[in-house]
Formats: structure tokens, C-alpha cells, sequence
């Protein structure tokens, strides 16, 4: 009785989703996103993981089979759902680029669930769930320490040219002055480095023999900065 809800009702196709099929296909698809989900917050810990990213894994999975079950082998509805998906538009900031993979991912596993490779996308989402932990937990890729934002601030009388460069070589694996200002109409200079600290160092010796250098004027050390900020 139920099953006849789920057939098509096109006559030039025969293919019926019968309840058991479509809740086991969607079973596996949440069971599956969850995992991709948990896997994306433990590789995003460092970087405070977004929940409505972590929600939207869990469900793409399921959603990519809900509409892969609705296809079927049908070429015209096929084409009728691209053309009412191509209206759909999804605005956001630019992420991660793990964030992308993180997309795909999902929706292999649903294009796999929905086409009733139930065991081959669970195998699948496993080895690369556990591929981008071992990833993760190598820091695959990671450089030995992230660029930092270092401004400085000093008196105008006091020559900028090569004023830090023994301190920086001391403290940094590498420097570069990218911009320089003058600021309180004109009578301080402000430093903008780019600067890759040493793993051994302490950034408050490091600040405190900058202080000593620049007048004890203001000093800020941005962890983490993004190429936008500079």
C-alpha cells in the first residue's frame, strides 16, 4: 500500500523506491555525514569550526540522496532538477579550502548512497575520513610557524633603515617591510613587517628589545595574520 506512493508515476519509467530502500539509503547518508562532520571538527580545532558548516555536512549527504533516489535513471527529470537547482544561489565569505574538499566529500557519499552503493560509499567515507586525520595529525603541510603582523612605532627622528634588523635576524627565520606610515601628524613612523618568528623564541624578550630600540613607543605582534590584513 505505502511502497505505491514511492513509484513513479511517469509510464515511461519503471523505477519504484520502496520504503526500506529509501530508509536505508538515508540511514547510511546520516550515519556517514555525521562522521564526515566530526572529522571536519577535529581537523578544524585550531581554527574555531563553524556549527553551520558542521550542520550542513551532516545533511548534504542525505539531500544529494534524497535527489540522486528522485532522478533515477529519468534523462528528463534529471534535466528538470538542474534547471530548478541553477536558480539556487549560495552566497558566503570565502573559507577554507578544506572546507571545499569537506563539500565534495559529502556529496560523493551521497551520489553513492543514493545510487544504492551503500558499502562502497561507507568504505570510501572511512578511508578518507581516517586519510585526513592521519593528515592532520602529521601537520601535512604546515609550515614550521605562521606568518605574524609586527608593527612598530617610532620617534621620526630616529631612522627606520635597518634601525631592527639585528633584532629581527636574531628573533625571525625571515622579515619583510611591507609598509611604512607616518602617524600624530606626522611626527611617528609606523613599521608593518610580515615576520616568521623562531619555534624557540619568547615573543616578550623579543618585544621588550624592540621597546628598547624604538623608545618604548607602541609594539603589536599579530599571531596567525591573514594575507588580507597585510
Amino acid at each position: 500500500m505505502f511502497d505505491s506512493i514511492f513509484s513513479s508515476v511517469s509510464s515511461t519509467s519503471d523505477t519504484t523506491i520502496t520504503i526500506g530502500s529509501l530508509l536505508l539509503a538515508l540511514l547510511m547518508a546520516f550515519a556517514l555525514g555525521i562522521l564526515l562532520s566530526a572529522v571536519y571538527m577535529k581537523t578544524h580545532k585550531d581554527k574555531t569550526p563553524s556549527q553551520s558548516f558542521a550542520l550542513t555536512i551532516v545533511m548534504l549527504p542525505a539531500i544529494i540522496t534524497i535527489i540522486i533516489l528522485l532522478v533515477g535513471s529519468n534523462v528528463a527529470r534529471a534535466f528538470s532538477l538542474a534547471g530548478t537547482f541553477s536558480i539556487i544561489r549560495f552566497r558566503s565569505a570565502p573559507g577554507d579550502p578544506k572546507d571545499i574538499a569537506f563539500v565534495l566529500f559529502s556529496m560523493a557519499v551521497g551520489l553513492a548512497c543514493g545510487m544504492g552503493y551503500l558499502l562502497y560509499g561507507a568504505i570510501v567515507a572511512i578511508l578518507l575520513c581516517a586519510a585526513m586525520l592521519m593528515l592532520e595529525v602529521f601537520k601535512f603541510g604546515k609550515l614550521r610557524s605562521s606568518p605574524k603582523l609586527l608593527k612598530i612605532t617610532m620617534p621620526e627622528n630616529l631612522d627606520y633603515q635597518g634601525a631592527f634588523e639585528d633584532i629581527l635576524n636574531r628573533y625571525t627565520l625571515k622579515h619583510n617591510l611591507t609598509k611604512i606610515k607616518t602617524t600624530d601628524l606626522g611626527s611617528l613612523y609606523e613599521l608593518v613587517y610580515v615576520v616568521t618568528t623562531k619555534d624557540d623564541i619568547r615573543e616578550k624578550e623579543f618585544i621588550d628589545e624592540l621597546r628598547c630600540r624604538n623608545g618604548n613607543l607602541n609594539i603589536t605582534l599579530i599571531m596567525n595574520a591573514q594575507s588580507g590584513e597585510y
